[in-house]
């Protein structure tokens, strides 16, 4: 009779588990709420979840007002609460209380770990990131999870300490896409980009399939070296050899490489033959560099597409009046100003039409 008791005792249980995460998960928190106001007893995970369904609509700070009335918190429960309070941008008072839970004794796990050392870099706080580090390798952290090892690459490559990413990336006695991809952006980051892809084909070397994030960050170092056919065959073999379909993360960082080593027709001529739309920073990318390198028929077609995407945005017919004003082209200008006038589009405070 017993063993039934104890089935039955945990079928409604995992019932009471299911109800929770349903309601929660679908966004139905008035209804989770009158119910967990009524409840005598309330488990750890209940309070878990009811946090996250609050925090998850964007209502942190009563996620926050029911974390301080528990009784009893997991690391779980602290982990969450800091993470929430980060996405929501509140990095100061995540930091605050990743402080308040080690004062009270909770030991960081490696989810503590990979959520704290991104405020860290946030803040620019190296005193903790560097105590986190210290801490991941007294506790074996650094050596076992990955994830880790990749917080400590990135927490380190954002604050400029190369030397010491690159160390504790050629420490780490394993590495995943994500170790190499971190890495090879953190070079990009801070203008190795040679280096950068030098990674890259070390990577391939070593057997590791890259993703289209892999290629975002190698094309990003191309950028900022300047090397333009290495981004070319960079692009190409993306597509060819590993069949993945660039991204307009991945047009943008080649339209950028061609347009500041001048290849302002290549450019163009790439962005017309990508199989997506274009967006507005492609083209706003295309147009810095016609007016630097004084390409004023290419620049006078990306306004007009900037045009069509922004209608609302005055900068761009200003842009466009001043282009016909550098040529002359009046009858043009005037067009503008009564286009303009038409679409209801004013001129923002401090730009100026010349003319």
């Amino acid at each position: 009779m017993g063993k039934f008791l104890d089935l039955g005792s945990s079928f409604l249980a995992l019932f009471r588990l299911g109800f929770w995460s349903y309601t929660v998960s679908s966004g139905r928190m008035e209804e989770a709420k009158k119910v967990f106001d009524g409840m005598s007893k309330r488990d750890v995970i209940i309070w878990n979840l009811m946090i996250r369904g609050f925090c998850k609509r964007g209502d942190v700070d009563l996620g926050l007002s029911l974390f301080r009335q528990m009784s009893e918190k997991s690391v779980v429960s602290w982990n969450s609460m800091i993470s929430y309070l980060a996405q929501s941008g509140r990095h100061s008072e995540a930091l605050e209380l990743f402080h308040e839970m080690r004062e009270l004794g909770f030991q960081p796990d490696e989810a503590t770990v990979v959520i704290v050392l991104p405020i860290c870099a946030h803040l620019g706080d190296a005193n903790i990131g560097q105590w986190i580090h210290s801490y991941a390798e007294s506790s074996k952290l650094y050596r076992n999870v990955i994830s880790v090892g990749n917080a400590l690459v990135d927490f380190y490559s954002k604050g400029g300490n190369l030397e010491t990413a690159l160390q504790v990336f050629k420490d780490m006695p394993c590495k995943n896409v994500v170790s190499w991809n971190t890495m090879i952006s953190g070079l990009a980051f801070n203008g190795r980009g040679e280096l950068g892809v030098e990674l890259f084909e070390e990577m391939i070397n070593n057997g590791e399939r890259p993703n289209d994030a892999t290629f975002i960050g190698v094309l990003t170092c191309c950028t900022h070296a300047g090397l333009l056919e290495k981004g070319q065959e960079l692009l190409d073999l993306m597509s060819k050899n590993y069949h993945i379909d660039p991204k307009l993360e991945h047009y943008g960082c080649m339209v950028d490489l061609l347009s500041r080593g001048g290849c302002v027709r290549m450019a163009y001529d790439l962005i017309r033959s990508m199989h997506i739309q274009p967006n507005a920073t492609l083209w706003g990318s295309l147009l810095s560099a016609c007016r630097t390198y004084g390409e004023l028929e290419l620049a006078e077609l990306a306004v007009k597409e900037l045009i069509n995407l922004e209608p609302w945005n005055s900068g761009n017919y200003v842009l466009l009046s001043n282009i016909y004003a550098e040529e002359g082209r009046w009858d043009e200008v005037e067009k503008i100003r009564v286009l303009m006038r038409e679409k209801s589009v004013k001129k923002a405070v401090g730009q100026s039409m010349t003319g």
